[in-house]
């Protein structure tokens, strides 16, 4: 795993310590399976941003704690330049370009996202989380599969859902593909 991987697991080990709680119960808390919860504090498994999002609504600390280390400060507004958002590698597949990183006490988490793509016929591996979820293709042709149902979105495309139903991707035509994700 990435380095950036290595210390969100750390960050992880370090707030369940603060708290004092056990791995068991982070795991029930957050609803997660307690080899998987081990394993992402180990770093060796991927760790989704919607599992990050849902460690960190709760316990009531901000996502930039865990992903970056860095507790958001401004309240008014907070300007992410083109290119400049902090990056995150979940696996060499995903990169999340987080463009609101420095916002305190915000209610959604907008990212730029750049999906690799992937050998012909590799299944889709799916995610699902509390929420909503607004993604707006930039470059590239994705399929989003929602609950069963194959969607196939062009540049410009975009779709609003519900992120609590089974949902996950595939860059296509061998070339990455890049979008705007805002998870609420």
């Amino acid at each position: 795993m990435s380095e950036q991987i290595k210390q969100i697991a750390a960050r992880l080990r370090g707030l369940r310590d603060v708290l004092e709680l056990t791995e068991q119960e982070v795991a029930d808390a957050c609803q997660l399976d307690v080899e998987e919860y081990r394993e992402m504090e180990a770093g060796t498994r991927d760790l989704s941003v919607s599992t990050l999002q849902k460690i960190s609504r709760n316990y009531g600390i901000a996502l930039d704690v865990l992903m970056f280390g860095e507790e958001p400060k401004m309240s008014s507004y907070f300007l992410t330049r083109a290119g400049t958002g902090i990056s995150v590698e979940r696996r060499k597949a995903y990169k999340y370009q987080s463009l609101a990183s420095g916002f305190r006490g915000r209610i959604a988490d907008p990212f730029i996202v750049t999906v690799e793509p992937k050998p012909e016929g590799t299944p889709v591996q799916f995610n699902s989380h509390q929420g909503q979820e607004f993604n707006l293709v930039i470059e590239g042709r994705l399929l989003l599969n929602i609950n069963g149902k194959e969607l196939f979105l062009n540049p410009g495309d975009s779709l609003y859902f519900n992120s609590a139903l089974p949902h996950g991707m595939l860059a296509l035509d061998g070339k990455p593909v890049k979008f705007l994700a805002i998870i609420m």
